[in-house]
């Protein structure tokens, strides 16, 4: 079957289910007839107000049914979506509407102050839309750019256009703005589809963010297979989600780690509770195979899926539920479709057991990073034909003699923590940023629940007097939750390399 585009999982699901509800986000309950015409009004607005095809569509919102809207409204405008998390600061809100010439940003009433704070740093935004409020001068509201106006673009583009632009954390500290097609989109969908079994009579219930990717694609993958989704706005009261999950019958519940110790924790969860529930599903990290063997005890009749992505491709492997006994500690085997093996720093393949560098080869590789060839160069490398280019992705790893596989750890100094990348360097430019901070190095200590806690290793000033509130209120002033650091050091001071640079090894181990 040929790769469709991101509107076609839409126009084709609502042209097939019409009064299936599609969407379910709190009280609000879109059917896949509603949601396609809501998308095809605000493409319309997208394109009149110069957010066509291969411009740039940025949104910041919590997860909501305008997320999904402007998702699908995108792709059939032609343009490019980029779904930005809500906590994002002005400051790297900017750089992400300067980075990629943003021509259309989305965003809440709530988050207006953050998104104008911004907008210095887009001069091509000709478009501004805001949600749940009246606009003020310069804005659209939403409801004015639902209006029935002109139609969508017929022809937005093809599958080679890109699809989606989503940022992520590079070891530079400055996020990279990964490139994915509708190929691309289409390519990654349809495997997680194949391999989990997604059906029509499916309801995904999430609450992961729309920024996320996995959390994305909780959208796309029920959308592409006429499922319904019901999407939380996060996990932060598991109680009131598990409830949801009761009423709505859902079959699918995806889960990180995170969420995963936090299930784990609550006394009154009843095992068997929830029957309907077909499957749960893990990725952004492995669960430990003590927290596996927990899960599938308190969900006996609900097959367990362990998986491995990145963002680079969405995802790489899963593990089929039938090996989970056997192999615990394993994410698995490639994606249908796909390729995955383990090399030596030499590229040669590893054998069995050896660690080395994970390598992903598919049609659901992304296109490279926004504007930065030295990054797409050193993760888009020759694969074994001349003609093409295979992900690198940066992670170790290794294969045991049947080629189930099994993560080993980072390359680079990105941390993994709640689910979600995030670069030490961005979060030690904060720190330093703080008067009385002489040097600081953050890093990632074992966490039961976020698998790696944020730790800042600081050294003072003479007769500077901060306390750990002080530095950790600091950061969080300016830096997205999930970059705040959950412990705080101090030391006197930091040990160093032969060359004079700290050394992030030796804090680490310290730590």
């Amino acid at each position: 079957m040929p790769a469709i585009r991101l509107d076609r999982f839409l126009a084709d699901s609502a042209r097939r289910l019409p009064d299936k509800v599609a969407l379910v986000c709190g009280d609000r309950r879109l059917t896949y007839a509603e949601l396609d015409a809501a998308a095809d009004r605000l493409a319309s607005t997208f394109a009149a107000r110069g957010a066509g095809r291969g411009e740039r569509v940025v949104i910041l919102a919590e997860n909501g049914w305008e997320v999904a809207v402007a998702v699908f409204a995108a792709a059939k405008a032609g343009a490019v979506a980029s779904v930005v998390n809500p906590t994002t600061k002005a400051e790297k809100l900017g750089f992400i509407l300067r980075n990629c010439g943003a021509a259309a940003l989305l965003t809440q009433a709530r988050l207006l102050p953050v998104a104008e704070a911004a907008l210095a740093d887009a001069p091509r935004l000709a478009c501004r839309i805001v949600a749940g409020a009246t606009a003020p001068a310069g804005w659209l509201t939403l409801d004015a750019a639902l209006a029935p106006g002109a139609p969508a673009p017929a022809r937005p583009g093809i599958t080679l256009d890109l699809a989606l632009l989503t940022y992520t954390s590079g070891s530079t500290g400055v996020p990279k703005g990964v490139m994915m097609t509708h190929a691309n989109v289409d390519a990654a969908a349809s495997s997680i589809i194949e391999y989990l079994g997604l059906r029509e009579d499916d309801v995904i219930l999430s609450a992961l963010p729309l920024a996320f990717d996995y959390g994305l694609y909780q959208l796309l993958v029920s959308v592409r297979c006429g499922a319904t989704l019901v999407q939380e706005i996060s996990f932060a009261f598991p109680q009131a989600v598990l409830a949801k999950l009761a009423q709505e019958r859902a079959t699918c519940f995806p889960l990180v780690p995170t969420m995963a110790a936090m299930l784990l924790q609550m006394r009154d969860l009843a095992p068997g509770a929830f029957p309907h529930l077909r499957m749960i599903t893990n990725t952004a990290a492995a669960l430990p195979p003590a927290h596996i063997a927990r899960l599938q005890a308190l969900f006996p009749a609900t097959r367990i899926f362990s998986m491995y992505g990145l963002t680079e491709c969405k995802r790489c492997t899963y593990l089929p539920p039938e090996e989970l006994a056997r192999r615990p500690g394993s994410v698995g085997i490639a994606i249908p479709g796909t390729e995955a093996w383990v090399v030596r720093e030499d590229g040669s393949r590893a054998a069995a057991e050896e660690v080395g560098e994970l390598v992903i080869r598919g049609p659901h590789v992304m296109q490279g990073y926004w504007e930065d060839a030295a990054a797409t160069a050193r993760a888009l490398r020759p694969g074994p034909y001349p003609w093409e280019r295979v992900l690198h992705t940066g992670d170790l790893f290794r294969a045991d003699a049947d080629g189930f596989l099994y993560f080993v750890g980072r390359k680079d100094d990105i941390i993994k923590t709640r689910g979600e990348k995030v670069s030490p360097k961005e979060v030690e430019t904060v720190l330093h940023a703080l008067p009385g901070v002489r040097e600081a190095v953050v890093v990632g200590v074992p966490d039961a629940v976020q698998g790696a806690a944020l730790k800042a290793v600081v050294v003072l000033a003479p007769d500077a007097t901060l306390t750990a509130r002080d530095v950790i209120r600091h950061c969080a002033e300016r830096l997205e939750e999930v970059m705040v650091p959950r412990l705080v050091e101090f030391r006197a001071d930091l040990p160093k390399t032969e060359t004079g640079k700290v050394s992030r090894r030796l804090v680490a181990e310290g730590a």
